[in-house]
């Protein structure tokens, strides 16, 4: 079983509805080696029409978020040798978009100064975020 997610030290066995995303950090408890990421909590899946129809069905499913260790193959290298008990997941964020996790992902990455120490997993910070209506309102709220 995997190590559990946890939110403010608390277990975290299912995601908020309003969820899209979450951003999270990785802990190695051997040696202090962290990884902040993000995850979506659902992926987008497409059937073929019913019979008779012509539109795509259209619909989620969730993702693999339990049992995810991140996209670092040094970290996934380590959990594989180390076990998962040596190491902690935490989730630092829920976001309600995509756009919004990229953008708090983003943020820790670079506040954290993950590139620039090797306590990070972390060898490249990837984003790609367009402001928008929707990233400036969730900011005003919080």
């Amino acid at each position: 079983m995997p190590s559990p997610w946890k939110f403010n030290n608390k277990t975290v066995d299912t995601l908020p509805e309003d969820c899209e995303a979450f951003v999270y950090l990785i802990t190695n408890k051997t040696n202090g080696m962290k990884y902040v990421g993000k995850k979506l909590a659902k992926f987008k899946t497409t059937k073929p029409p019913l019979k008779g129809k012509k539109n795509k069905r259209r619909g989620y499913k969730e993702s693999d978020w339990k049992t995810y260790w991140g996209s670092s193959d040094h970290l996934n290298a380590d959990v594989e040798e180390l076990g998962e008990d040596n190491f902690t997941r935490e989730i630092l964020h829920f976001c309600p978009t995509r756009g919004i996790a990229s953008y708090i992902e983003a943020r820790e990455q670079f506040e954290r100064k993950v590139l620039l120490t090797d306590d990070y997993y972390n060898g490249i910070i990837n984003v790609r975020v367009g402001g928008s209506k929707i990233l400036k309102e969730h900011f005003k709220k919080t």
